[in-house]
């Protein structure tokens, strides 16, 4: 039985491993149907989640939690606007919420996120004065002062200056990281297809 019980996942996620990569590279219709049955578990999950969360703070929120209480209002008005969205009680409930509560929150974390870098990178000139700490503050107050709207060819020169940068160096960064992922997840792959690595056990 615990041999059964060791095996039988094994021998799923190498069959379905094996026939999504078939059907990845010669049958269309075979991916496309694994990855709708995963685009279903992922949707039962997630609503798993949502509800375990919801179950945690109210008796979080019984016990008095006030944070507790704020996201378990904030929840259930977005599910009840959902709600009436669907049945057309309401018109565009939901993205009034994501337009008015939830963008300009994000806007003040990335805002508040460029000081928290300068800040950081302040420090590690203090702690650890080097050439990159230094290479790193000048880059965040390229970037900062190139996105601050200054006036005649000062600005324009941050704003060509920043642009390099981004377009440069950030982009070749960013494509570097997602090569490097990319290949990570063909490696883990290969390692559950073999059964080197089984994280479907733990």
């Amino acid at each position: 039985m615990n041999q059964i019980k060791r095996s039988l996942p094994l021998i799923l996620a190498y069959v379905f491993g094996v026939l999504a990569l078939i059907g990845l590279l010669f049958v269309p219709v075979i991916a496309k149907t694994l990855t709708g049955w995963a685009g279903f578990l992922a949707a039962i999950a997630l609503l798993i989640g949502i509800i375990n969360l919801l179950t945690v703070h109210s008796r979080r929120l019984v016990r008095g939690n006030v944070y507790s209480g704020v996201l378990v209002l904030s929840l259930s008005a977005v599910v009840l606007l959902g709600a009436t969205d669907y049945i057309g009680l309401t018109t565009g409930g939901v993205s009034a919420v994501f337009k008015h509560v939830q963008a300009p929150l994000e806007a003040a974390v990335a805002s508040m996120l460029a000081f928290f870098l300068l800040f950081s990178g302040v420090r590690i000139v203090q702690r650890r004065p080097n050439g990159w700490a230094i290479l790193f503050i000048v880059a965040v107050i390229i970037f900062l002062l190139g996105r601050t709207p200054l006036p005649g060819l000062v600005g324009d020169a941050f704003v060509g200056l920043s642009d390099f940068l981004t377009d440069v160096f950030v982009s070749a960064g960013m494509r570097g990281i997602l090569i490097g992922i990319a290949l990570g997840a063909i490696a883990v792959s290969i390692r559950v297809l073999m059964g080197t690595d089984r994280p479907y056990n733990r």
